[in-house]
């Protein structure tokens, strides 16, 4: 992980314990191509958290908006989650 990555997830940290208090529930908004694959990979690392996930298709049909909302037990596990996800190729994380 890069310098500014690293400080990013950091920056992410320190406003998300100063903002919630843990178990907390958590919004994660991202942009996928749309790809039965890649959508599958973003919606699979929610599975068995009871998740509630939305996907909806942009106007051209190229890109999928996944909104993943959950429990999370802390900062560090939306950031952990956050890094999971940002393998798939393309994905925008919001």
């Amino acid at each position: 992980m890069d310098k500014k990555t690293q400080e990013f997830y950091e920056r992410l940290k320190t406003e998300l314990d100063e903002a919630n208090v843990w178990p907390a529930e958590y919004l994660f908004k991202f942009i996928v191509p749309t790809d039965k694959q890649k959508i599958d990979t973003v919606e699979n690392a929610f599975n068995g958290m009871g998740a509630v996930i939305h996907t909806t298709q942009s106007k051209t049909g190229k890109f999928t908006s996944v909104s993943v909302n959950v429990r999370m037990e802390s900062s560090q596990s939306i950031i952990d989650k956050y890094i999971e996800v940002s393998t798939v190729e393309g994905i925008i994380s919001l």
